[in-house]
């Protein structure tokens, strides 16, 4: 099993930055894939950005690529979203999800694991 715990949202203004970290437990971390999603108020979750098991590959949602970037440190069991130039659209709760697998993880129900969330507000 793995636990899932965000932090690193807060207030923002338009074009500032945020870091997002999920620090995960469990001995086998590094053979999961990892995913951010987000959900904004009355919206369904949708899928952000996702890192293989390695870090080797990533992927991101057209609506963030190039201002955010997913990384992780297998070693530490930490999963980042460094998030740029950020929107009041990018609003949002922020989760971190897992999925035992060596694929990409971007769809929402194949996720196994989730954190609580972490809330990230960008004020215009």
């Amino acid at each position: 099993q793995v636990q899932l715990v965000e932090s690193g949202g807060g207030l923002v203004q338009t074009g500032g930055s945020l870091r997002l970290s999920c620090a995960a437990s469990g001995r086998t971390f590094s053979s999961y894939a990892i995913s951010w999603f987000r959900q904004a108020p009355g919206k369904e979750r949708e899928f952000v950005a996702a890192i293989s098991w390695s870090g080797g590959s990533t992927y991101y949602a057209d609506s963030v690529k190039g201002r955010f970037t997913i990384s992780r440190d297998n070693a530490k069991n930490m999963v980042y979203l460094q998030m740029s130039n950020l929107k009041p659209e990018d609003t949002a709760v922020y989760y971190c999800a897992a999925a035992q697998s060596n694929r990409l993880m971007i769809i929402v129900t194949t996720a196994a694991y989730w954190g609580q969330g972490t809330q990230v507000t960008v004020s215009s």
